[in-house]
């Protein structure tokens, strides 16, 4: 984010560098401005901003900061705010201003440019933004809080059901904390629907739950509430380099989230966003991202020549058969999975949490009640219900991280089914003496 004295010391440095060529007389144009709005955290930010101005010193860089859900407004007022470029990892909120017809076709040439890596789409086929950068999901470690504890570090999403690590998982709330919803859909489409959602009631009674504006998933980590945490790499990736003893897993199955580019409709400086753009995406600037401060994985395969062996390589992940995860196609639910997420696992978390310890000392027991593990498993609706367009319409298509406010009647309804199952579930565990 960018603090205002560095907001302050660049708009200072600019201004110092317009009047000494004011000074130099008419030889000289002053560089013209490129406005960018973005979410991106200053250290990201001024590194690609100085890099920029370097290649193109005809142009200087004005920041706007905004989040997602403020900048979907923003962006949407009578000349986009001045805006000549939005740059933010949030897929969801450049696919609405496309459909509200916020952008214009990217003046990119994308011969050089990958449009998948694994199922992940990396370009809008209609061509008004782009992938700029991707960042992959996993697993936050503390090694040293599992080898404590004689337990291995999790491979895949299943061994985050093991009983010892009850407590110890640090889950961020899906329909509170924006990189979230994804995750729930990499489970539902790697395991199926069923088998997806009774691994994530098995989870969830593992886990603490991160909300927005709590606290970070690491910083449940590094402080030893927890030796695990569900989460995205940049955000690790950037406790690891201010020297936080963690470690990142990409499990088996995991996916990536593109963030994006896209230029205004009604941009003031065409010339000057295209600069910006084509520069974002050529090999030079991809390499930036390998950065110890920004730490986030190119969208070219050629930026990665030169890395150490042990960086994680999304295209070579992919030719071995791996990130088959769909975004494209989980798009249209995450709205509606993470309010079902919410309804069936996050409000009753106490309730649940111990209807899973009962169950899973009755197995250790030797008293094995299959038909609890079905109940305290099985979501609310079928898979066809879920993808159907009218009921992502009426959950309304919620920014990340937004507030999800009063539930729907439908919500409701979903709260209410999950409740009795949890009560079936009770009845069979006191029936079996469990």
């Amino acid at each position: 984010m960018n603090t205002p004295f560095k907001k302050s010391r660049r708009h200072f440095i600019q201004g110092a560098g317009l009047l000494s060529l004011s000074l130099a007389g008419p030889a000289f144009a002053a560089p013209q401005t490129v406005t960018v709005v973005t979410s991106y955290a200053d250290e990201f930010v001024s590194r690609i901003e100085a890099a920029f101005e370097k290649a193109y010193p005809q142009y200087r860089l004005r920041v706007v900061w905004r989040m997602p859900n403020d900048a979907a407004p923003y962006l949407q007022q009578p000349g986009h705010g001045g805006a000549d470029v939005y740059w933010s990892a949030s897929p969801r909120t450049f696919a609405r201003l496309a459909a509200a017809g916020v952008w214009r076709k990217l003046p990119i040439d994308r011969q050089a440019l990958p449009d998948h890596v694994g199922q992940t789409e990396l370009a809008d086929p209609a061509g008004f933004y782009t992938a700029s950068e991707i960042a992959g999901f996993g697993f936050v470690v503390s090694p040293s809080a599992l080898a404590a504890r004689g337990l291995p570090p999790p491979t895949d999403w299943n061994d985050l059901t093991d009983p010892r690590l009850a407590g110890l998982i640090a889950l961020p709330v899906p329909a509170r904390v924006g990189f979230a919803p994804p995750m729930v859909e990499i489970v539902l489409q790697a395991y199926g629907w069923q088998r997806g959602w009774a691994l994530w009631s098995e989870i969830s009674a593992n886990a603490r739950q991160v909300d927005r504006g709590s606290t970070f998933v690491t910083d449940e980590i590094t402080a030893g509430h927890c030796a695990v945490g569900l989460s995205i790499d940049f955000f690790v990736n950037s406790a690891i380099a201010n020297g936080a003893p963690l470690s990142f897993i990409y499990p088996r199955h995991t996916g990536l989230n593109p963030a994006h580019v896209a230029v205004t409709r009604d941009c003031t400086n065409p010339d000057g966003a295209a600069a910006f753009v084509n520069f974002l995406l050529s090999t030079g600037g991809q390499k930036l991202l390998a950065h110890p401060d920004i730490r986030r994985l190119p969208i070219r395969p050629d930026a990665y020549a030169g890395l150490p062996k042990t960086s994680f390589n999304p295209f070579v992940a992919a030719a071995a058969g791996g990130l088959q995860f769909d975004s494209a196609a989980a798009r249209p639910r995450l709205s509606t999975s993470a309010s079902l997420f919410q309804q069936m696992l996050i409000e009753p978390h106490d309730e649940l949490t111990q209807l899973w310890r009962r169950l899973q000392a009755a197995e250790q027991a030797g008293k094995p009640v299959p038909a609890v593990r079905t109940l305290l498993g099985t979501p609310p609706l079928d898979e066809a219900a879920a993808n159907d367009p009218a009921l992502h319409r009426l959950i309304g298509q919620r920014p990340e991280g937004e507030n999800p406010g009063t539930p729907t009647p439908v919500e409701i309804a979903w709260s209410a089914a999950a409740s009795r199952n949890r009560m079936a579930a009770r009845q069979l565990l006191d029936e079996a003496g469990a």
